[in-house]
């Protein structure tokens, strides 16, 4: 699984070299243009996911706002913050919070969709064999997804993650897919 881990990491990162390089010639290309100062807030963009399931004895209810810049017009990076609430009826009732932040890169392989990889930190609080206790959980997501536009500066996206440190504590047993659906908006 290591072996595994790292060569994801290494196809990523050739990416994100090839990528660097792409956008260096086409700014050498371009010497005559003014070089902008600063952050670039026109590669800004921002977005998130909302957590709504309900099922047969639990809730859980969260959000993931995220916010994320475009190093180049196919690659970009970004942060996002989570939580969630979670109510549980089972023999007992159990009601607690979890949250965490994760770092993200996503390439995009076309214009819709895109290659994604992300590490997470989560803290759990569930009922665990040595008592309500809190954890931190280590995940790293790959995967990919879809986005669709649904104005000039507002899209869907749909994507499949895979938690492949399989950590013990992981919500994620090995290799189940984690779905989502959230929405950006970028000026």
């Amino acid at each position: 699984m290591k072996t595994l881990t790292v060569l994801i990491l290494a196809i990523f990162g050739a990416l994100a070299i090839h990528a660097q390089e792409s956008d260096t010639t086409a700014v050498l290309q371009n010497e005559t243009k003014t070089p902008r100062q600063g952050l670039d807030k026109s590669r800004i963009y921002y977005g998130g996911y909302v957590t709504l399931n309900f099922g047969s004895g639990y809730n859980v209810i969260g959000a993931t706002p995220m916010v994320a810049y475009k190093l180049t017009p196919k690659l970009s990076t970004g942060v996002q913050l989570s939580y969630e609430h979670i109510n549980y009826k089972d023999y007992s009732e159990y009601s607690g919070s979890n949250y965490g932040a994760s770092i993200f890169s996503r390439y995009r392989v076309t214009p819709r969709f895109y290659a994604h990889a992300e590490f997470e930190l989560m803290s759990y609080k569930w009922n665990y064999s040595d008592g309500d206790s809190r954890k931190t959980v280590p995940m790293l997501l790959l995967g990919g997804g879809f986005s669709q536009p649904i104005s000039r500066n507002t899209w869907l996206t749909a994507q499949v993650l895979f938690d492949v440190l399989n950590n013990e504590n992981s919500p994620y047993r090995d290799w189940e897919p984690y779905f989502s659906l959230g929405f950006g908006v970028g000026f």
